[in-house]
Order: structure tokens, then sequence, then C-alpha cells
């Protein structure tokens, strides 16, 4: 008698979450598999669909966001790069989706590994005199943030104000003994979403994943590099962890300071006086850039439209550097039709990645690029984890924002678009310098005939790939 009451009851719980489905607009691919996760996985597919699933893009659970955005108006920070007719429009996109116009008074430096970037970072962060914002998915215990103990305890002694944002999943690590410190000392500390029982369901699948730090408003650095020893020393299992970052003096840097105190409001509910801030413009015109920032909250997917966009407006050629490129259809057409069309679509990612699932739900997607035309590299010298878009020698996007559905509708990321030549073919130029050091796939015949074990993963992983 107690089994088919369970059925039963189980039944209309899985019919209440089909509803769910239905009334808050997602996308029949990801539907269909979370239909088939909740009707083939009795009890686990409903309760992945609670933790994953459900679309909080209007949930009052980002109402702080909201109310605070309208509190911090843009400057007037806005000019004309020279870009081709198809790739203004990318910028008009931008401005209206994210709120952030094109600034050009900007000085910037491409940052490439920990060493380099670490070095730049401390360096910078010795020149506070006002504040330093720090934002990071994953603030580990180590070197580095000993490191940055050092530096905190001399900036709080001459007044500096430390904020430091950490996300509660991605540095859940953090110890409490190091959190002492910091606050002990003075530093200003905020959790995102921490990972507590009672906001467990509501906040699991809603990670920030950015990595900010402001420095006076005038010096920002953002870009894919964390606090983690691993960008010194390497990983046992994947070698040494390469990556992408940006030093930005001038006007942007403004705007990344008012992703930072959003995302401080909406974590600690303390708002910061942004009257105090003033847009630092070098006097001479230098690169051409726009932050985006990105989130559940948006009212648009903008990442995904942004990416989309270049993808579709590239003529010459489309480069991509990415560790996690799990695509969507619109994104997976895009990338196939501009393959199609003549463009030299090239995918660089590394051989092997951090977690094997989403290794499968990556080379699950290989055999259309290759049918499309598109060349894929494997990268072998350590692990790759740029997220990188190169576009004709016009458009660079270097970030936080990977090219899955967790990045360009769950997470929130903070991606740069710098539009200048000159950046453009030097990134290119060591793009094409790592694709010679990794292996070469192009051969579609051949990569078909792979063993049917890999195939069947790869198919299973495939139907999985919606979810992630």
């Amino acid at each position: 008698m107690l089994v088919p009451i369970l059925i039963a009851v189980y039944i209309i719980i899985a019919l209440v979450m089909v509803i769910s489905l239905l009334l808050n607009g997602v996308r029949p691919s990801k539907t269909l598999a979370w239909l088939l996760a909740i009707f083939t996985i009795p009890v686990a597919g409903a309760l992945l669909y609670i933790l994953f699933g459900r679309n909080r893009r209007k949930s009052k659970m980002f109402s702080l966001k909201n109310q605070f955005g309208s509190l911090i108006e843009p400057e007037n920070a806005t000019c004309h790069p020279n870009l081709s007719g198809n790739k203004q429009r990318i910028t008009s996109l931008i401005h209206k989706t994210s709120n952030c116009p094109i600034t050009c008074h900007n000085d910037l430096d491409l940052l490439k590994d920990g060493k380099n970037t670490f070095e730049s970072i401390f360096q910078a962060l010795e020149e506070a005199k006002e504040h330093i914002h720090l934002q990071y998915y994953i603030f580990e215990d180590g070197l580095l943030a000993d490191k940055l103990l050092e530096v905190f305890e001399r900036k709080i002694g001459e007044n500096v104000t430390i904020r430091l944002l950490y996300d509660g999943i991605g540095s859940y690590s953090l110890s409490k003994k190091y959190l002492k410190k910091l606050k002990k000392m003075g530093v200003e500390t905020a959790q995102f979403l921490p990972f507590k029982f009672g906001r467990f369901l509501s906040a699991l699948n809603y990670r920030n994943h950015r990595k900010i730090i402001i420095i006076d408003n005038k010096i920002g650095f953002t870009g894919g590099i964390n606090i983690s020893d691993k960008y010194l020393k390497g990983d046992p299992a994947l070698g040494k962890w390469h990556d992408t970052h940006l030093k930005i003096e001038g006007e942007a840097v403004d705007f990344l300071n008012r992703t930072f105190v959003t995302d401080w409001y909406l974590a600690s509910g303390k708002k910061v006086d942004v009257s105090t801030f003033h847009m630092y413009r070098p006097l001479k015109e230098g690169t051409s850039l726009q932050i985006v920032p990105s989130g559940p909250d948006d009212d648009f997917d903008v990442m995904e439209q942004v990416y989309f966009s270049i993808i579709n407006s590239s003529e010459k050629y489309l480069y991509i550097v990415n560790p996690y490129i799990i695509p969507n259809h619109a994104i997976l057409q895009a990338l196939v039709t501009a393959a199609l069309s003549g463009v030299d679509v090239r995918i660089l990612m590394s051989s092997s990645t951090d977690i094997k699932l989403v290794d499968w739900c990556v080379r699950a997607y290989f055999e259309s690029y290759l049918k499309a035309g598109i060349k894929i590299y494997l990268y072998a010298e350590g692990f790759l984890h740029s997220k990188v878009m190169l576009c004709d020698d016009e458009i660079a996007s270097i970030g936080t924002a990977n090219l899955d559905n967790r990045s360009l509708q769950q997470n929130y990321e903070a991606q740069v678009f710098v539009y200048d030549a000159s950046l453009c073919k030097h990134m290119k130029t060591d793009f094409l310098k790592d694709c010679e050091k990794s292996t070469l796939l192009s051969d579609y015949k051949k990569y078909k005939e792979r063993p049917w074990g890999k195939k069947l993963i790869e198919g299973f992983a495939k139907l999985l790939s919606p979810l992630l």
C-alpha cells in the first residue's frame, strides 16, 4: 500500500516540476533534459532539478541588486573606436544590456600566467591610498593569501579601506583562522551566497565566478586567475596552470568598481558611498574597451548574446581559448555556420581537464566541429584556463566566462571586450604559437572512427550538457 502512495506522490511532485519548467520559459532542450532526469532517475532526478534546474532570473533573492543598481549611474564615458559596421552593433548591444559604454581613456597591460600577474597585482596594491576591493571565486589559503595578509596589514595602517568578497562555494576551503586574521586587522569581508542549509537550495546553483581587484578606482585587474598557489606551483595532475589576466588603468575601472560594490551590497547588505569615487582619465586616449558583467539576474542572457554576436560577425578568423566549451544550440550553430562560411575557426584547449565529466561533455561536440571544418588544438604543456576569444584583428575578449550554460546563464561573470588591433594581433601571434605546440584534430573521418566505447560515454555526457 505504501509503495503506490509514494509513487503517486512522486508523480504529483514531478508534474509540479514540469509545470514550473513550462511557466519559467526554460529552453526546450533543457526542458527535455530535465524531464528525462525527473522521470528516469526517481527521487535523484527531482532533487537535482530542485538544486540546479529552477529558473530564478526573477527571484526575490536577487532584488537587492536591482534596488542598488539604480543608485549607480554610469558617468559620461563614451567614444567611437574604429570598428567595421557589423561589429559596431556589438558595442551597442553591450551598452544596452549591461549599461556599460565604450571607454577609450585606458592603459591596458596583458598579463599571462600567475607569476607576471601577481607581480603586477602586488606592485599595484602597494600604491593604494584610499581603498582596495577584491572579489574572487576561489580564494585559498597558501603563500599568495599569506602575502596578501602582509600587504593588507600595512595598508590598513595607512588608513586604506579594504573589502574582500569571496564566493561561498568556490572559496569553501578558506580557513576560519585566515578569516579571523582579516577581521582582526580591520579588513571587511563578505561571503557571496554562503553554503548554508537554509539557503542551500536557493543558492547552490548561482555562483559568483568573477575575479576583480580595484585600487582607488584607478587601477583594476580582472581575468581568469584566482588566488590559488597552483598558479605559481602548478598542479600535480595537470602541470603548469596557464591563464590570462588584464591590468586596466583609466575610465573602465569605474565600471569594474561599480560591479564590485553592487555585488558587495548583494552579499553583505552594506552600501558603499560611491560618491567618493572619481573616474580616472589618462590625458591621452588609449585602449578602447567595454566591461561586461553578467549574471542570472540580468533581463537577458547578456554573455551568450555577446559571444553569439561576435561569432556571427567574424569574417576572417575566430580563435577561441577556453577550457570548458559546452555550447548550447545557438552557440554551436553560430560556430558551425561561421566555419562553413569560410571563416578560419580554431579552438585551443587542454588535452585534459580538471573535471572528467566536463571533459567528456566537451569532447562530445568535437565531431560537429570537425565536420564543419573547425580546427581543434589540444595543448599538452599544462592546463589552459584562459577564457579568450579573438575576432578579425578587431575584438579581443578576456575574462571569466566559459562557453557553457553555467557561465552564460547561471554564474556571475565579468568579461572585457577590447577593441584594439595591436592587442588582437599580439594575442593572435601567441595563440598561433600555442597551436604549434599542440596536437591538431582536423580529420573528421579519422576522428569518427574512434572506439565505440568513447562514443557511448560522450553520447551520455552530451545528454547532460544542457544541465551543466
